[in-house]
């Protein structure tokens, strides 16, 4: 009614129904009023169909009507005839859609025209809107910079419009021409109409920010965190190094965090680097997201399993490529999707930030496990310290015999977070040295606390892990935990003093004191029977079992320094990353790391002697006596190390200097003198003499239990030149030479002796006698020759390393000559487990 109603008698405009026929568009709409006597509108004929081809294609001076309005827009702008100006202005009319001549009136297309020729070669966004008379459809013309132009470019514009107009259908027509700028025509049709509030400067600054160039972007927030000289270099450094599908993925102000990222790799040589946070767009409240920054490609294999041991789930990984110009190196970051199994909204991510991040670090370094353990941060919100706490305690108890698996006890630990925050608070409030003494009585508290909430969890096997853990801090004495100790290469490490007497359901005897010193490259124990006791450390390769070995050796060390000092005492360690070493030299060089790291531990929890005083170490709360005296001494695999404790000794000012550890370049060294086998020789004449048997004159037959590099072994079969070594073994090879020549092999077994770690497989081959020689004791089977089972009173053509090694600890021989390590006879109504040796369970 309000267009009929207009003074206006002629309508061209677009019908809201399609042709049939010729093409399927839009029907093109002539209406025409109809008028009474009075002038009053009584009617309109309308005429729809598709104008002709001709009409498109013609000059618009041509065209009746459309030429008018021409000359119209000519006689505005007054341009002088055929003049630069007036040729611009024919041209702009002409490259018009000709469908927007036909239906614009003349003051739209003035203001088209007008605004096409403020804009001519500006590289910038401008939106013409004409709104059809009916209100059925608006018409837009869109002018963007063509280098801007692409697919995707149509398709931003194209959703702006849909959103603004609520359109039902959108046609669309895209001129690509010589000029700098691209045109598009888009016609919107809407179910309710097109007649809504829109502002036009507001159309075209959505699609400037649509259409903003990534580059230019990062470079504007590049400008505003740095300022305009570093932001330029940074700009020049980075705008070509991040691909599409990173563009695409991230934004520009991400991008500024992640250059972030990117330069601290450089500046600071590091290999990794790591960022935990929420993405805007989770779909979930379970959802974070992980990015992992390295230099060069990060291995799957490497990276999920840390972040699964951490807790979550891995449901999705983007890699992206990071160059910086003229640096050699690529960087790659890898976001992962992170699921986990309760709402974000329940973690604290601001503190839990920080200490996820450093803990995988830590981890990707190697400065800390890869394990489950590693879950406590997410669950209980502790450090990585305080997990080291717990993970070392586990693997205690492991020595002592818990018979929970490392599986079971982190999952328990997840499962009951608030027991595992209470035994932390326990932990601090006994050994924070920057604590007043009231946290003695608060402990007391604590452990009530503790305990009543240990009652109420439900699982039996649960309750006794956890009492375990509590138990082990109460009867700790001493720790180095606050002295936040590193290794040479920056690995901390992490040692406790226990009273053992206060340990429940430890092995007996139990031990005077102990201390456990936990590494990511190794584990070491020392056990004393007494305030002041000596024994050496030894180098076992019993992982699962070193402190039962180390138990016994003490045991026996007691009974042997009886006459020299009150009790014997005893150490030993594991080496735990051996395999990541190709050679023998890498090996031997991580050994003598290792068995630092123990003297380390085992100083850092030692008074000290200082004019007659007695000093603490430092940051470490006691609750023992004064305890000074700490001395150690060589053994398996540790004969050489013993200026090397005595170094560290140096190094802390004990008081004993270089006399902490026996042997060495200064001290006795006991495998030149062979004190141990000269004094278990006297065993060995007293018993040829009881029996009547001149063993200076008469060769006797001999099997030995050692290798020829050892102190007792390699000092006691060079005590007599009668020796008829017929078998012997060790921890590697098994030796056989049913008929020896005593001279010639005295003679090899003391060249075997003078070679620094030498082997049984280094026995000259061609002094060995017929049907003998030297066999690993990796392999399958071992074939056994007339002349070996002759010597060994056995009937079997080849038999395991074990049998055989059992067949020689039972071969009627004169001598057996136990130099190794091990416990390799026991009585018949003892068990393996009696024996406590299970290492040699098989034999």
């Amino acid at each position: 009614y309000r267009v009929i109603n207009t003074k206006v008698p002629l309508m061209i405009t677009k019908a809201t129904s399609k042709a049939t026929v010729h093409r399927p568009v839009f029907m093109d709409y002539i209406g025409i009023k109809q008028y009474d006597l009075q002038g009053e509108v009584v009617g309109e004929k309308r005429f729809l169909g598709l104008y002709s081809s001709t009409a498109y294609s013609c000059l618009l001076t041509e065209i009746p009507m459309v030429s008018t309005k021409i000359k119209q827009l000519q006689d505005k702008f007054a341009y002088q005839h055929n003049s630069h100006k007036a040729r611009v202005l024919f041209f702009t009319l002409q490259s018009l859609p000709r469908d927007e001549i036909f239906q614009a009136d003349y003051a739209s297309l003035l203001d088209f025209t007008e605004g096409m020729l403020q804009l001519q070669q500006r590289q910038r966004v401008r939106v013409f809107v004409r709104q059809d008379v009916y209100g059925h459809f608006a018409s837009l013309l869109i002018f963007v910079p063509r280098e801007r132009y692409h697919t995707e470019t149509r398709k931003k514009i194209q959703r702006i419009l849909l959103e603004i107009f609520d359109a039902k259908n959108i046609e669309f027509n895209v001129q690509l021409s010589e000029s700098i700028l691209a045109r598009l025509h888009f016609i919107i049709h809407s179910a309710g109409g097109c007649c809504v509030d829109y502002d036009v400067r507001d159309i075209e600054e959505k699609i400037i920010h649509a259409l903003a160039d990534w580059s230019d972007d990062l470079k504007d927030v590049l400008h505003d965190m740095h300022g305009e000289a570093k932001g330029n270099q940074l700009f020049n450094a980075y705008s070509e190094g991040f691909s599409a599908a990173y563009r695409e993925d991230v934004s520009c102000r991400t991008a500024l965090l992640d250059i972030g990222k990117v330069e601290y790799l450089i500046s600071s040589q590091s290999a990794a680097e790591s960022l935990l946070y929420s993405p805007l767009t989770a779909a979930e409240k379970k959802n974070l997201r992980f990015k992992l920054f390295s230099k060069g490609q990060a291995s799957l294999s490497k990276s999920l399993p840390m972040l699964e041991n951490m807790g979550v789930k891995v449901c999705d990984e983007r890699p992206y490529e990071i160059r910086k110009k003229d640096c050699k190196d690529v960087f790659w970051m890898h976001d992962f999707g992170l699921i986990l199994d309760i709402d974000t909204k329940l973690l604290d991510l601001k503190n839990l930030k920080p200490l996820f991040e450093e803990t995988f670090e830590l981890c990707w370094y190697g400065k800390i496990e890869n394990d489950g353990f590693n879950q406590l941060v997410l669950w209980a919100g502790i450090s990585w310290q305080e997990v080291n706490i717990f993970r070392a305690y586990f693997l205690y108890l492991r020595q002592i015999g818990i018979t929970f698996s490392q599986l079971y006890v982190e999952t328990t630990l997840a499962n009951n977070p608030e027991v595992v925050r209470l035994l932390t608070r326990y932990f601090v409030q006994r050994f924070d040295p920057s604590l007043k003494q009231e946290a003695n009585r608060s402990c007391t508290e604590l452990y009530v606390t503790i305990e009543q909430a240990i009652d109420k969890v439900q699982s039996l096997d649960e309750d006794r892990i956890l009492r375990h853990y509590l138990n082990l801090i109460q009867a700790a004495v001493r720790t180095n935990y606050y002295r936040r100790p590193q290794d040479e290469l920056g690995i901390p490490y992490f040692a406790t003093k226990f009273d053992s007497s206060n340990i429940i359901d430890i092995p007996t005897p139990v031990p005077y004191f102990e201390i456990f010193v936990y590494s990511p490259r190794m584990e070491g124990i020392h056990l004393r029977g007494g305030a002041v006791a000596r024994g050496g450390l030894r180098w076992s390769d019993r992982r699962e079992d070193f402190r039962t070995e180390v138990l016994g050796l003490m045991k026996a060390q007691m009974t042997k320094n009886a006459v020299i000092v009150p009790t014997g005492a005893k150490g030993g360690f594991i080496v735990k990353r051996l395999l990541n070493f190709s050679n023998i030299e890498e090996k031997s060089k991580e050994v003598v790391s290792c068995y630092q790291i123990l003297i380390r531990g085992l100083l850092d929890l030692t008074d000290n002697r200082v004019a007659d005083q007695v000093v603490k170490p430092d940051n470490c709360v006691c609750y023992d006596d004064d305890d000074s005296y700490l001395v150690v001494a060589a053994d398996k695999g540790t004969a050489s190390f013993s200026d090397y404790a005595n170094a560290l000794s140096l190094e802390y000012g004990f008081w004993l200097g270089d006399a902490f550890a026996s042997g060495g370049s200064v001290g006795y060294d006991h495998k030149q003198m062979g004190i141990t086998a000269r004094g278990a020789w006297e065993s060995v004449k007293h018993h040829f003499n009881r029996l009547g048997f001149n063993h200076l004159e008469h060769a006797f037959s001999t099997i030995g239990i050692g290798g020829m590099m050892g102190d007792v072994f390699g000092n006691g079969m060079l005590l007599s030149n009668q020796i008829k070594l017929v078998g012997a073994f060790d921890h590697e090879f098994i030796f056989l030479d049913p008929a020896p020549d005593p001279k010639q092999s005295f003679n090899e077994r003391q060249r075997l002796f003078t070679i620094a770690k030498s082997r049984w497989s280094d026995y000259d081959e061609s002094l060995i006698s017929n049907g003998g020689g030297v066999f690993s004791r990796t392999l399958k089977s071992i074939p056994l020759s007339p002349q070996v089972k002759q010597i060994l009173n056995v009937n079997r053509e080849q038999m395991t390393p074990s049998e055989l090694i059992k067949a020689l600890l039972c071969a009627p021989v004169d001598l057996l000559w136990n130099g190794g390590i091990g416990t390799y006879v026991k009585a018949s109504d003892e068990h393996n487990l009696d024996v406590g040796d299970r290492a040699n369970d098989g034999v």
